[in-house]
């Protein structure tokens, strides 16, 4: 499941709910007698309300209990490519300090046994990044579904005319830059709001580890020397 088509279904149920609520309060009102010809434009008060909405169904105490599951999952591939990082040093140690001696056919075996190793460390570490990742965006986007009602709910008590998504950062090509004034930032009161419709309690903070098979190994991936 992608992540950011689950995060903009959950935006637009929220903005299509409003939508369809502002347009039977219109229907409802009495109809009123014909306005003369011209009528002075006149500026609408509009209350803005942002959020940042991934953030905000990582931060809930239902998406920190997913990630915590997840890292449990993936602690043992962790541990397999911290022990093949392990070894992929000790043989470049070892064939960085072989002797001048050491014969050409066992010093080139040992280099080709030795890349043979990164790559597999290479393509191992990818193919664990790219399921972890995977399973962050099924678990993260099952509670993004979840928030709209309570999205929405906050809104209208609150009187917000509209409700902006400042997800991601300029730099990496997404989200939505805006000024605001202090305060109309609605997240952590969203996620407060959701935790305790949810009934699901903070999850005890686990042990330092490795959240990402890749990002979490201690050693860069090491070269052949040629």
């Amino acid at each position: 499941m992608n992540r950011n088509v689950a995060l903009a279904s959950a935006l637009a149920a929220v903005f299509t709910a409003v939508a369809v609520q502002a347009q039977v309060k219109s229907e409802a009102a009495p109809a009123a007698a014909a306005a003369p010809a011209a009528v002075a434009p006149q500026a609408v008060p509009a209350k803005i309300a942002v959020i940042e909405y991934e953030q905000v169904a990582a931060a809930t105490n239902e998406g920190q209990r997913s990630l915590q599951e997840l890292q449990t999952k993936y602690q043992p591939k962790k541990a397999q490519l911290d022990a093949l990082a392990s070894e992929i040093n000790t043989l470049q140690q070892q064939l960085q300090s072989a002797p001048a001696t050491m014969p050409e056919d066992e010093r080139a075996s040992r280099a080709r046994t030795l890349d043979l190793k990164q790559k597999q460390y290479q393509r191992d570490s990818e193919d664990a990044a790219n399921a972890y990742n995977a399973d962050v965006q099924e678990a993260i986007g099952k509670v993004a579904q979840k928030l709209g009602p309570v999205v929405m709910k906050y809104v209208q008590q609150n009187g917000y005319t509209m409700l902006l998504d400042n997800n991601g950062a300029p730099q990496q090509g997404g989200g939505l830059t805006l000024m605001w004034a202090p305060g109309t930032d609605i997240s952590k009161e969203i996620v407060d709001a959701y935790n305790a419709s949810s009934g699901i309690s903070a999850p005890t903070p686990s042990a330092p580890s490795a959240p990402r098979p890749q990002g979490s190994t201690p050693a860069a991936r090491p070269h052949t020397s040629k």
